[in-house]
């Protein structure tokens, strides 16, 4: 009988392989802007990541007098609280935007067959 750890090892390297063919077909299906098949109903939900250069934004609300709301906006790692974030003023937003960078997340993906 193979051991626990052994087994518990075979069973990442299976997962991690596993990951990465599902990626690939997700990487074929938005080359091929694959939103819909037959038989198939395709649910694509595209994110951006958010980071934010804590520095920087401390540097922009103190410049423009918008520290009260940096407990507010951010949880401090610090990270957008992007329902407080929507909801702001954009006189408050807008002067802190240059401390953040946001790029392109992982698309999620929720495949279900058709009866």
């Amino acid at each position: 009988m193979t051991p626990l750890p052994q087994q518990w090892i075979e069973a990442k390297e299976a997962e991690a392989r596993a990951i990465a063919q599902r990626r690939a077909v997700e990487d074929q299906m938005i080359k091929a802007n694959l939103r819909e098949a037959k038989g198939y109903r395709i649910r694509i939900a595209e994110r951006d990541n958010w980071r934010v250069d804590s520095d920087k934004l401390q540097t922009l609300a103190e410049a423009h007098g918008l520290n009260i709301h940096l407990s507010t906006l951010f949880r401090w790692r610090p990270e957008v609280d992007m329902r407080q974030w929507r909801s702001a003023d954009g006189k408050i937003t807008k002067p802190l935007l240059p401390a953040i960078t946001i790029t392109p997340g992982r698309p999620s993906f929720t495949i279900t067959k058709e009866d």
